[in-house]
Parts: C-alpha cells; sequence; structure tokens
C-alpha cells in the first residue's frame, strides 16, 4: 500500500512538472506539441487558441497563421477551431534520417499585433520499417584449413526506425558448422559475425546454405532476411590487408562531380588468383551509396554528385578487400564535408504593413522579417541593415527575427511613400549579400489646414458692373491627400450698410471664384470688407481665413450738380437775380456759381466757363472757383440786364457737365432795379405777347372775381337778415347783436374782400430773402410814404431798413393806408373784442406802364394779404365759449364761418 503511494505521488509530482513547463514554455512565446508520423493530412497536432489565450474571432480578424522553414509546409492554423493541423503526410525516416530525435520548428504569426510564437513539434516514430540487408544473396569462400572460431563479418541490415523499432537482433540458421556472433560497434549499433563452429572438409561438402534474420522491437516486430551460401576452397594462406584501418578525408562541398576523394589500398602476399584483391563497400546508407563510387579493382573513392554541407556533413563507409581465396579485410573511410559561402541569406517576410497612418507613434512595427542562412560557422552569421535615410530601424526581436519599427513620427506631405530595402550579409569571404524590398505606404491623417496663396487678395471692380460679374479668384492648397485635401469656399458671416454680405457678392464653393450679386455704386460703396474661408473635407474639418478687399472704382456716371443758383431760379424773375453796380471796377465779384459732383478723383474736378453772355466781354467766370466777376467796368451803352450761362464740366472721360443761369443787373437804386425786375416779369409771362393783352386778361379776371365777390355779400346779407329774424323771435340777450361793419370791406380795383387782420407794416424788395414783416404795436398803423424825401437818397437793394425798402416805380403810389378803431369789449381768446375796421386802399392813380409791369406782383400782394388774414381768424370754439358777450355769438361765427370760406375761394382764385 505504501509503495503503491508513493508511486502515485511521484506521478502527481511529474504531472505537475509538466504542467509547469508547458506553462514557462507557453509564457516565453514557445509551444512544444508532439504527434505520430504518418498522420493524414488534417490530423489534430495542439490547440493552439487555447495555450496562447487567443479567442476565435481574434484568430480571424487579427490574421494569425502558420509559417515553417523550408519549401514545405507541414503544419496549418485551423481558422475555425484555433487548432494546429498537419498540411502533409510527415515521414520521420525523409525528414529525420539518422537523427535520434525528430522535431519540426514552425512559427505562429499574428499580423494584426506584429508579434511570433515558436511551435516544436516532435515527431514520434512508429514501426513502419523493416529491417532490410543491403544484398539479399550474400556468398562468402572459406579455407577448408581454416581454424575453428575464426570470425568472418557479415553484413549489417539496416531499420529507418529509432528507437525500439530500429534493429535489435539477429538469428542465423541453416547448417551446424556455423554460429552467430553479434559485436557492438563504437556508436552502438549491432555487427554480426559469422563463426566457424566446426571444421570444413571441401570432400565432404563443398557449399553451406545459411540464412541470416534480423528482427527489430516493434509491436509487432518486423524481420529482415538474407541468404548466405559459405564456398569451401582449398588452402589460402596470405589475406590481404589496407594499409591504413582507417582513411580520413575532408572535402569541400563544392568539390566537383568524378573527383577521386581517396584511394583505399591492400595488399595480398600470395600470387595468382589468391592474390587477387577486390574492394567493396560493405556498410552505406542509401543516400551516401547515391553520392559515392568504389572502384573494385583500385579501391578509389570518386563523386558520383555533387556534395551539399547543409544536406550532409559527415559520410562514414566501411570498405573491405577480399583476395580469391576467400580471406579478406576491411577499413572505415570517414568522409568529411566541409562548409563553404556557397549560400545567402534568406529573408523572409512572415508579417508586414502595407500601409501606415502618419500619426503613427515612434516605435511602431510595421514588419516581422525571419533571416536564415544554410552555411555553418561565420558564412552562417547574417548581419541585417535598412538602407537609405528613412525613418525606421531594425529591432532584434529572438532568434533570427527581426522587427522594422518606425524611428521617429511620419509625415506623408513629406514622403508619402517608402520602399524600405532590408539588406542581409553575412560573414563569408567573400561575403554573400541578399535584399529584400517593403514597400509602405504612409496613410494621411488630415493635420493640414487649406492654405491661400496668398496672404490677402484685393481686387478692383468699375461701378455699374453687371450682377454675376466675376471679381477674382481665391486659391487654397491642402497638403493632405484625398478627401481631406477637398477644398470648398465659403463666405464669412457679415452685414454692409444694414444687409447682409451675401446679398453683395458670393463665393463658388468648389472654385473660389468671387462673384458681384448685384450692381455696385460707388456713390453709396467705396470699399467692401469682406472674409474668406476655405474649409478642407477632413474629420474634423481644418480650416483657414483670407482678408478680401474689393475698391469700387469710380466711373464718370454723374454730371456735376448745381447748387446755386438753383435750378428754380431761372423761372422766376424775382429770383436767382445778382446785383451789379454800374460803377463796378474791372475783377468786380458778382455772383458765384456752386456746383459738386458726386464722382471721386478725376471724376469730380470740376471746371467752369463762360459758355454763352448777353455781353461776351463783360463778364468772366473763375475756371476752378465758379465766381463771376467783370472783366472790365461796365459801360453806359452796356444793357441793364444780362443773362449768364455757366457751363460746369468735369474731368471724366467722357466728361460731363451741367449749366447755370445766372440774370445779372446792373443798377444804382432800388428803383432802376425794380423797374428792370418789372420788366423781365412781363416778358417772362408772356413773351411775345403786347403789354395790353396782358393787361386785358387781367381786368377780366378781376371782374370775374368781384362778380362772384358781390353774390357772396348777397347770400351773406340774406342770411343775416334771417338770423335777426330769429332773434326777434327769441328772448333779447344782454348786449344787442352787431352786425359786421361795412369798413370791413374793402374795394380794389371794383374788388370786395372780407380783410380782418392786425395793422402791421410791409416792406417788399426784389429778393424775398430782404424782405420784412413787421407787426405794429399801435392800434393804427403808420402811413408809409410813397416816395422818401427828396433830400433821402432811394436805398439800393439790400438795405437793412426794412421801413425804407420800397416797391420802386417810376410812378409809386402810396403803398397802403390803415387804420384800425377798437371797443371795450371782450375780444376773440380772451382778450377785449373790438369792432374794427380797415381801411386798405390800393392807389388809384396806377398809370398804363405800372399796370402792365406790376399787375402780377400786386395779384401775389393781395394772395399774401388774405392768407394772412385768414390766419388771424379765430375758430368757432373759442367764440362760443366768452360767456359774457351781450347777444348770441351763433350768429357771428356763422358770418365769419362763411366769410373764411368765401376768402379762401377768393384765395384759390387768385392763386
Amino acid at each position: 500500500m505504501c509503495a503503491a503511494g508513493r508511486r502515485w505521488g511521484r506521478r502527481q509530482r511529474a504531472l505537475l512538472w509538466a504542467v509547469l513547463l508547458a506553462a514557462w514554455e507557453a509564457a516565453r512565446g514557445q509551444l512544444r506539441y508532439s504527434v505520430p508520423e504518418e498522420m493524414p493530412k488534417g490530423s489534430f497536432v495542439g490547440d493552439v487558441a487555447k495555450d496562447l489565450g487567443l479567442q476565435l474571432p481574434e484568430i480571424r480578424d487579427r490574421g494569425v497563421r502558420v509559417v515553417s522553414e523550408g519549401r514545405t509546409q507541414y503544419f496549418a492554423l485551423h481558422g475555425k477551431t484555433g487548432h494546429l493541423v498537419t498540411a502533409e503526410r510527415i515521414d520521420r525516416e525523409q525528414l529525420c534520417e539518422r537523427v535520434q530525435q525528430c522535431v519540426l520548428r514552425c512559427e505562429l504569426i499574428v499580423e494584426g499585433e506584429m508579434k511570433f510564437y515558436e511551435i516544436e513539434v516532435q515527431i514520434t516514430d512508429i514501426n513502419d520499417n523493416a529491417p532490410s540487408f543491403k544484398d539479399i544473396e550474400l556468398e562468402e569462400r572459406i579455407s577448408e584449413t581454416t581454424a575453428l572460431g575464426s570470425r568472418f563479418p557479415l553484413p549489417e541490415a539496416l531499420d529507418s526506425d529509432s528507437g525500439r523499432n530500429s534493429l535489435q537482433s539477429y538469428e542465423l540458421s541453416g547448417d551446424e558448422h556455423f554460429s552467430l556472433a553479434v559485436q557492438a560497434g563504437p556508436g552502438g549499433d549491432q555487427r554480426p559475425e559469422l563463426v566457424l563452429a566446426k571444421a570444413l572438409d571441401r570432400e565432404e561438402a563443398a557449399f553451406h546454405e545459411l540464412v541470416l534474420r534480423a528482427m527489430d522491437g516493434g509491436d509487432p516486430a518486423r524481420t529482415g532476411t538474407a541468404r548466405i551460401r559459405v564456398t569451401v576452397v582449398d588452402a589460402n594462406d596470405n589475406a590481404p590487408v589496407f594499409s591504413q584501418a582507417e582513411y580520413t578525408v575532408r572535402v569541400p562541398e563544392d568539390a566537383p562531380v568524378g573527383s577521386a576523394l581517396v584511394t583505399a589500398t591492400a595488399t595480398d602476399g600470395d600470387e595468382g588468383l589468391n592474390g587477387h584483391v577486390k574492394y567493396s563497400l560493405k556498410k552505406i546508407t542509401e543516400r551516401a551509396l547515391k553520392i559515392f563510387h568504389l572502384d573494385s579493382e583500385s579501391g578509389a573513392i570518386t563523386l558520383l554528385q555533387s556534395l551539399d554541407f547543409e544536406e550532409g556533413d559527415y559520410y562514414e563507409l566501411e570498405v573491405q578487400a577480399r583476395d580469391g581465396g576467400g580471406l579478406f579485410d576491411t577499413a572505415k573511410v570517414a568522409i568529411t564535408v566541409t562548409d563553404i559561402n556557397d549560400n545567402t541569406p534568406v529573408i523572409s517576410l512572415r508579417s508586414a504593413l502595407s500601409e501606415i497612418s502618419e500619426d503613427a507613434p515612434s516605435g511602431t512595427t510595421v514588419a516581422l522579417l525571419h533571416v536564415h542562412d544554410r552555411d555553418w560557422g561565420a558564412n552562417g552569421e547574417v548581419r541585417c541593415s535598412l538602407g537609405g535615410d528613412v525613418p525606421f530601424r531594425l529591432q532584434s526581436s529572438h532568434g533570427s527575427y527581426y522587427s522594422v519599427v518606425t524611428a521617429r513620427e511620419l509625415d506623408r506631405e513629406q514622403v508619402s511613400e517608402y520602399n524600405v530595402t532590408v539588406r542581409a550579409a553575412d560573414g563569408g569571404s567573400p561575403s554573400l549579400q541578399s535584399s529584400a524590398v517593403l514597400a509602405l505606404r504612409v496613410l494621411d491623417v488630415n493635420d493640414n489646414a487649406p492654405v491661400f496663396a496668398e496672404e490677402r487678395y484685393s481686387a478692383r471692380l468699375a461701378e455699374n458692373n453687371a450682377a454675376g460679374a466675376l471679381v477674382l479668384t481665391v486659391r487654397a492648397t491642402d497638403a493632405d491627400w484625398g478627401q481631406n485635401a477637398r477644398v470648398r469656399y465659403r463666405l464669412a458671416e457679415g452685414r454692409v450698410r444694414g444687409a447682409p454680405l451675401s446679398s453683395y457678392v458670393s463665393v463658388q464653393a468648389e472654385t473660389g471664384a468671387l462673384y458681384a450679386l448685384r450692381s455696385l455704386d460707388y456713390e453709396q460703396l467705396r470699399e467692401l470688407q469682406l472674409c474668406v474661408r476655405a474649409e478642407d473635407g477632413g474629420a474634423p474639418a481644418l480650416s483657414s481665413n483670407v482678408s478680401v478687399r474689393l475698391q469700387i472704382v469710380d466711373e464718370n456716371d454723374n454730371a456735376p450738380q448745381v447748387l446755386y443758383p438753383p435750378a428754380a431760379a431761372a423761372a422766376a424773375a424775382w429770383s436767382g437775380v445778382e446785383l451789379a453796380p454800374r460803377r463796378s471796377e474791372a475783377g468786380a465779384l458778382v455772383a458765384k456759381v456752386v456746383a459738386v459732383d458726386a464722382d471721386a478723383g478725376q471724376n469730380a474736378w470740376l471746371s467752369y466757363e463762360l459758355a454763352k453772355a448777353t455781353e461776351p466781354g463783360l463778364f468772366r467766370v473763375g475756371l476752378h472757383s465758379g465766381e463771376v466777376r467783370t472783366a472790365r467796368s461796365p459801360l453806359a451803352r452796356d444793357a441793364a440786364r444780362h443773362s449768364l450761362v455757366v457751363l460746369v464740366r468735369d474731368h471724366g472721360r467722357p466728361a460731363l457737365s451741367a449749366t447755370a443761369t445766372l440774370s445779372v443787373v446792373l443798377a444804382e437804386s432800388v428803383a432802376e432795379l425794380l423797374a428792370e425786375l418789372g420788366s423781365a416779369a412781363h416778358e417772362a409771362a408772356a413773351p411775345g405777347e403786347p403789354a395790353a393783352s396782358l393787361t386785358r386778361w387781367l381786368v377780366l379776371a378781376v371782374a370775374a372775381v368781384s362778380c362772384l365777390f358781390v353774390a357772396f355779400l348777397l347770400l351773406l346779407l340774406a342770411l343775416r337778415l334771417r338770423r335777426c329774424h330769429r332773434q326777434q323771435l327769441l328772448p333779447p340777450d344782454s348786449g344787442a347783436s352787431r352786425g359786421v361793419p361795412v369798413s370791413h370791406f374793402v374795394g380794389i380795383d371794383g374788388v370786395r374782400a372780407f380783410l380782418q387782420s392786425y395793422s402791421h407794416d410791409v416792406s417788399l424788395t426784389a429778393d424775398s430773402r430782404k424782405s420784412h414783416l413787421r407787426f405794429s404795436a399801435a392800434s393804427c398803423c403808420d402811413t408809409l410814404p410813397a416816395r422818401p424825401p427828396p433830400d433821402e437818397p432811394a436805398p439800393l437793394l439790400g438795405d437793412e431798413d426794412p421801413a425804407g425798402a420800397l416797391l420802386s416805380d417810376p410812378a409809386p403810389p402810396s403803398l397802403s393806408k390803415c387804420r384800425v378803431t377798437t371797443q371795450a369789449s371782450q375780444g376773440f381768446h380772451g382778450q377785449s373784442r373790438a369792432q374794427w375796421e380797415k381801411v386798405c386802399s390800393v392807389p388809384q392813380a396806377i398809370t398804363q406802364r405800372n399796370l402792365q409791369g406790376n399787375h402780377l406782383e400786386a395779384v401775389k400782394w393781395l394772395r399774401n394779404r388774405l392768407e394772412s388774414h385768414l390766419q388771424g381768424v379765430p375758430d368757432s370754439g373759442s367764440m362760443s365759449r366768452c360767456s359774457d358777450m351781450g347777444e348770441r355769438n351763433s350768429s357771428n361765427e356763422a358770418i365769419f364761418m362763411s366769410q373764411k370760406r368765401k376768402s379762401k375761394r377768393y384765395s384759390a382764385f387768385l392763386a
């Protein structure tokens, strides 16, 4: 019981050690499996996925595969199960001849992680080969005088199996004269020998038949047999003797075919047939038999085919020399093949990336290489290097494996593709080299923003452009590739004059062409500042901005505009008239033409010239100032009124121009000035008609207005009588109703108009800017004199005294005479109400000349008087609030309102 327990404990410890050894091997990246030879294709070898901790999806996604050295791949990885299986039928005797432990090595490559794992698979032997002899028919010649116990070597049987399945024993049967003895060789091999157990007698038996049987240790055991024929011959005194018991030779592997390697020589002291020696190979492998040849007569060993150190570096032969009498001798021939540097290093690309991102960190593995040289010693020592200045370096991984890793960061914009040359050189003399090229494309990362061709853009665009006109084209380039380098353009947000910038210009997204969406006007917008953004197609997108300055170029599309004299002044005879004293000297300033041009630059440079004048030599115009000055002193023969046409021209191409018309009057007094202005008004009113015609039409117009006004008065009187009748039916009021005095109506040339105004003084001049209106503080206006006293000179136009500015006429009548009487009573708007009467009479002594020249001005003056009167009429609301009046206000209100409406109609008629 105790012994059984101890045995079980030893088994547990052995199993534990085995498990720990397997775990340690897996941890250091090495797996070991064992599989019998001659297994069919696809047989299970080991569970690689489980042993390495890999998941099945990872095996498919990471590109896991198995590679082996040599041309034949004996193992493969099952993608669905993760098992290591056989890819070919494995023959141990073929792969591992003369090797006790046959181990095949392969690597498991994980391409996604650039890792590899070494796998060793031991091929175990099966008893698939029986022992065999080189010759199944053997002949031995033995002299009848041979002493008992003599030994004669027999050929050995060969068994390719190993271990217990190899050759284990021999058996001899067939004759009692011989027995079998087995000797152990230096290498542990068994050498059979034929031993003479009973004396031979040629007369008794000339031949003896024997059977030699070789057996292995398999289950079941396999055997091989050879038939031995022993011939008894006459006496032979001397046996052949080799010159050396062992011949040793070193042959380079590049020795030519047919070369004599060594000659084994044996001598025999006999003569005749007993002295004739022949040579034969008694012990040789099948491979050596194909390589070497022994000349049976001379004993020379020559090459049948080329040697290869990598396939076999040592051969051992056994040569036998036998004479005609059956005596023999054996010698050992040891042939050592020396290595020469005849194999270049082989670079195997186990795993490699074809693409790598440019932002990959330094130290990223891009390729996994295996370098192998079949030569031996210094000839098989390999040194690897990278050719050229590339951002990669070689890193030794394990054994003959090298990793190509990045030495620094990559930049696709500088180099987009790399052809990395890996060079391998051995240590032979001369050295042999080989190389492999690794093609690697650098993938783009969006690490470059678009860059514009210019730091800023500027363009000039003429105004009044067509909508959709091309302004300029901005261009940006992106150093990236593909979608990351696709540049699109757009405008940055902005507003111009309250409107979105996009309503003025637009940019084509693909080409960067900038277009004007509307016609631009230099006078409204002289410069346009905008920002164009270029954005690539990366994720996230990168962008850059550039400023664009668009200058609007002025065109001469605006004619000069005359500010003074105004354009309406040319049609009015009483405005835009400039006075020049007749005593003016040469160069005296008369007027100034003021003009502006909305354009800019040369298009706005204005020049003035006198285009037309009544008296060409009397006035001149400043070329750049527009000042109108006298070119000489006026003469008595010069006309009083002059019309000047000033041409204002800009300097554009083509030039645009405008004209200004000035009326200049040469006068020494106001009377003379007014006479000239009256004459101008007459000519402007009816050019080409006689003065009597104008007067006739004016009288007819006044008569028609007078008739209408008389009808209005009759209607007003009827309404008054009706109101009085009503008041009689009603109780009397506190005060008697009073009608409107007749003095409120004043006749002017037969025209009666209702006037309600306050006393005021009116002074009129030719220029309305010099007119004055003054309300008198007294209850009665002063009587204006028709002419100034003889001792006072008549003031010119523009004097500051408003009382002296009178209407001038050759026979000026008295302007006006006003008288106002008031009564103490409640007035309008909270003041004392007054019964007033105003007598304003137009002078009757108007001559025919004055009637013809001043009717138009008189009508205007009358119109102004009526309008000022209407403004002074109080409204009905304020009158109705007067509580202390003695009579009903309703009748007065009706009268006043009726008068107001009639007066408006009359004013409209006059207008």
